[in-house]
């Protein structure tokens, strides 16, 4: 197997200090060029280059293997003639030495971009960076820079809102003072992190195509979404309502927040239950059957509007902004049943029972409507 082990100089720092016209391959050819490259700069980072080149060939060679040290450049005036320059110095080597596999030498980001030139000629094994130990840092950071400036999204995506931040931030300095334009700056810092890190940005850059398939589509959800969001925002307005109304104490975070859950907890099961149920008539449509997850949806979200609303009842009986529930005196021939009237804690265990049993019966609902039972599945799993 032969092996052509090939140091890449783009920027022909080689040529330009020695003289010299590359290709230049040969363990004698390329070791004489690293004296003369010394010589004529000892900074050059492509002395280091070139000794790596001759380090790989070596070990190639102790491992059995037919390896040739070559060094190409690119010698010419413009970044497209460099390449072309590459290009063609490789397919010399190519032609005269028929190697199976490269292994490509680098010193710097510049020069690894000629990789894929090589990679369309001959297969490449490994790319060797070397790096000097003193600048390793330097040229580390150097690196990451320039892979980030190449990267468009991570440019639009990290320098475009700290260019605009740097940009309004003297603004509200101006006008509304130090203490505004630092809270400012820092709460809009902490919308757009969240704002990717929550993945909206791709939600909202899928949410076009969505809604044209759905609409192109027929889908049912469409229609039941839209109403879900308009009982959305009436569970909201009439929680705020609740909230406003000056029965309800200001002084604190329970009574408030209960009263906004107990005045806005149906109309938003009701939006859920909606949105669900559109969702679930769409997969009966599209795949002509029921799964399990869909089918328990609406149940699951009318019990936890249940439990909602009667711990948040519980709180507000205590604190007589409802009416205690009244069952009326009932009277059957000679049986009469006074009136009843249900305290704070007996109303709440009332839709907590209540809750677990719609979720009980939406379990068993699904389980009828797929063909499962209960039965047979606990059978398996005690016999795995």
């Amino acid at each position: 197997m032969s092996t052509l082990v090939v140091c890449v100089d783009r920027d022909d720092d080689i040529g330009t200090n020695t003289g010299l016209e590359t290709p230049v391959a040969g363990w004698e050819a390329v070791r004489s060029l690293v004296t003369d490259v010394g010589l004529a700069d000892p900074e050059d980072a492509s002395v280091n280059c070139l000794l790596e080149t001759l380090r790989v060939a070596r070990d190639l060679r102790a491992d059995d293997e037919d390896a040739t040290v070559a060094v190409i450049s690119g010698a010419a005036e413009t970044m497209v003639g460099r390449d072309r320059a590459v290009a063609e110095q490789m397919d010399d080597l190519i032609a005269e030495y028929g190697p199976d596999s490269a292994v490509v030498v680098i010193d710097s980001a510049q020069d690894e971009r000629l990789v894929p030139i090589i990679e369309s000629r001959v297969q490449v094994d490994a790319v060797d960076r070397v790096v000097v130990r003193q600048a390793r840092d330097i040229e580390s950071t150097y690196y990451l820079l320039k892979q980030f400036l190449a990267d468009e999204e991570l440019r639009q995506t990290v320098l475009v809102p700290v260019g605009v931040a740097m940009l309004v931030f003297p603004v509200l300095l101006m006008l509304a003072g130090p203490a505004t334009a630092v809270a400012s700056i820092t709460a809009v810092i902490g919308l757009f992190v969240l704002y990717k890190g929550l993945g909206v940005d791709d939600y909202v850059a899928d949410l076009p195509g969505e809604v044209r398939d759905a609409l192109y589509s027929g889908r049912v959800s469409l229609v039941t979404y839209v109403v879900a969001s308009g009982l959305t925002l009436v569970g909201v307005f009439a929680g705020a309502l609740r909230v406003s109304d000056l029965a309800v104490p200001t002084q604190g975070f329970l009574v408030p927040a209960m009263a906004f859950a107990y005045a806005s907890v149906p109309w938003l099961a009701a939006a859920a239950m909606a949105a669900s149920t559109g969702r679930l008539l769409d997969e009966v449509i599209r795949e002509d059957r029921l799964r399990n997850s869909y089918l328990n949806l609406p149940f699951g979200v009318l019990a936890v509007g249940l439990v909602v609303r009667g711990f948040s009842s519980y709180f507000l009986q205590r604190e007589a902004l409802v009416e205690p529930i009244a069952m009326p005196r009932v009277e059957v021939g000679s049986l009469a049943v006074d009136r009843l009237v249900l305290l704070p804690g007996t109303r709440m265990a009332v839709f907590v029972v209540a809750g677990v049993v719609v979720s009980l019966l939406g379990v068993h609902v699904s389980s009828y409507l797929s063909g499962s039972r209960f039965g047979g599945e606990f059978d398996e799993e005690l016999a795995e």
